[in-house]
């Protein structure tokens, strides 16, 4: 087992001919000859005008995350993987473990029928944790393509540490999830009112549309970002008034497929130890255990682990804002410009409730949806949110309000006390990964613009996070969607000069329930990091 830098795996994808290996942003382990990725055109995604360059890295990218899925004839349910009947066993579980030491565990994956899986691809979660400590961390999994798994956990604290693995989808459901993101980019539809005096027209919206139909063409004149909807019958296209999500596409599975996404049977499922699940973890010395703590690179793995529910990045000291007055001595004097989804408003709410100074300023727009400001005027704090511009599934937003990250960028400023963060990534799961990179190509290319002429503006990219899953859920917002994205969004943005807020690990490595808008300690978590980013200690 090897693996490459992200110059090499561009390189040789450059061939697209090559041995790729990559470690996800689940820590999963991706190995896997390619030699030339088909992939179904998308709207003329295939006929993009890019740089060799950019070209290159869409290439790398997309080999990098194309899966060993196995190339078999269709699977029977009770051939399928079986979390009940699969196990793990702790090696060296009677080994002398110390904070720092390498934990191995090796899974093995088995069917319905209690016989032995030949071939790999399962979607695994894993994390090491101790509920008294409130303590967890992630994992790193190793897919051999042969029905053995192989995770790699650093043991981060002392005391007793339980390890748990979690099936969120049998390989063959992954299959299924792989030919709706290619087959299906349409499964989440949106649509538009048009409004001219006492006349109405409501018609679909998407990335693109079938047929031969008349179309009105509201594609982005700087960025390029396509974007199209059914012509009224009666209106001109000038008149759109809204957008809002339509809805979900009913039956997209076969009955045999949907065997394959069962709550309580395959839907994150944990898989038992067949020994031993735990192991004690004795202290380092006080400088060997500082060595281990801030000695780490950019390619730590994992990022960070909680202890005493606080999580503690492994790169660097983060500061705890527990107070109000901690967080208005931080942001006196900034704006600070919120851009994406739901997951990042969740940070404007939770800033504009735990701090009285930041008062929200009504705006009149529709609740959940924004844009929304706040204001500290005794402090001098501005604080923005706003949502990306489509494809979004948010109910109601104003057609005017349908603003691109990248056009806010360009017409930010900054400087040292401008401050911008960044979430875009749940609205992407339901298309090819075509798509979300150029929407990203778009944005990082902004952001370097802003780093150039203002090289002390602190730009925050928040990752994509793990949340919780049923049988309609996984066909639309599954994490196996997300990881990928996730994986595309570090990929794209590092050496760009951005910090990351690493709320993938920061969701699978606590002890609560997974959730697409995770609780507020999670949250509070996630803003020490971002404050922390922004008002550093002084070292």
């Amino acid at each position: 087992l090897w693996t490459v830098s992200f110059k090499e795996l561009t390189y040789y994808s450059g061939n697209f001919c090559c041995l790729s290996t990559f470690i996800d942003s689940s820590g999963q382990f991706i190995s896997s000859q390619v030699t030339g990725i088909s992939r179904n055109p998308y709207c003329g995604y295939d006929q993009q005008i890019l740089s060799s360059q950019e070209r290159m890295e869409e290439d790398s990218l997309l080999a990098a995350l194309h899966r060993q899925v196995p190339d078999v004839a269709p699977v029977p349910f009770v051939k399928s993987t079986d979390p009940s009947s699969s196990y793990f066993v702790i090696l060296n579980s009677a080994a002398f473990f110390q904070v720092g030491s390498q934990l191995e565990v090796l899974v093995h994956v088995q069917d319905f029928q209690r016989k032995p899986k030949k071939y790999g691809g399962d979607y695994l979660q894993a994390r090491i944790h101790s509920p008294k400590l409130q303590a967890g961390a992630v994992g790193r999994v190793v897919d051999y393509q042969n029905g053995f798994y192989k995770v790699f956990f650093t043991l981060l604290w002392p005391g007793k540490v339980k390890v748990s693995i979690f099936l969120v989808h049998p390989s063959e459901g992954i299959r299924v999830l792989q030919r709706l993101q290619e087959d299906k980019p349409d499964r989440v539809y949106f649509k538009s009112l048009f409004r001219s005096g006492r006349i109405s027209e409501t018609t679909e919206c998407n990335v693109c549309l079938p047929g031969n139909l008349p179309l009105c063409n509201f594609t982005d004149l700087y960025t390029g970002e396509p974007w199209f909807c059914f012509k009224p019958k009666k209106l001109p296209c000038s008149s759109r008034i809204t957008h809002f999500k339509g809805g979900y596409l009913k039956g997209l599975l076969t009955a045999a497929e949907s065997a394959f996404f069962q709550s309580g049977v395959n839907i994150k499922m944990p898989i038992n130890s067949s020994g031993p699940d735990w192991v004690t973890v004795i202290p380092r010395r006080i400088k060997e255990t500082n060595n281990l703590e801030l000695s780490q690179g950019l390619g730590t793995f994992p990022s960070g682990y909680y202890y005493k529910d606080q999580w503690r990045p492994r790169k660097f000291k983060m500061r705890q804002f527990n107070d109000p007055d901690n967080i208005t001595e931080c942001l006196q004097r900034k704006v600070v410009h919120l851009f994406g989804d739901s997951t990042i408003r969740q940070w404007f709410e939770y800033l504009t409730t735990f701090v009285p100074d930041l008062v929200e300023f009504n705006l009149g727009s529709p609740k959940n949806v924004g844009p929304f400001l706040a204001v500290d005027q005794k402090h001098n704090i501005l604080l923005k949110y706003r949502c990306h511009g489509p494809p979004i599934r948010f109910t109601t937003v104003f057609s005017s309000e349908l603003h691109y990250v990248a056009n806010e960028l360009n017409g930010i400023v900054g400087g040292k006390n401008t401050v911008v963060a960044i979430a875009v990534w749940s609205h992407f799961s339901t298309f090819p990964l075509e798509v979300y990179i150029r929407r990203l190509r778009n944005i990082r290319r902004a952001v370097v613009r802003l780093l150039d002429r203002s090289p002390k503006t602190v730009v925050v990219i928040r990752t994509a996070n793990a949340q919780e899953l049923g049988p309609e859920v996984s066909l639309f917002n599954s994490d196996w969607y997300n990881f990928q994205l996730d994986t595309i969004l570090r990929r794209m943005f590092s050496g760009v000069g951005v910090y990351l807020v690493d709320a993938w690990e920061m969701t699978l490595a606590h002890y609560l329930p997974h959730k697409l808008h995770p609780d507020e300690v999670i949250v509070k978590n996630q803003l020490d990091m971002f404050l922390s980013f922004v008002c550093p200690l002084e070292t």
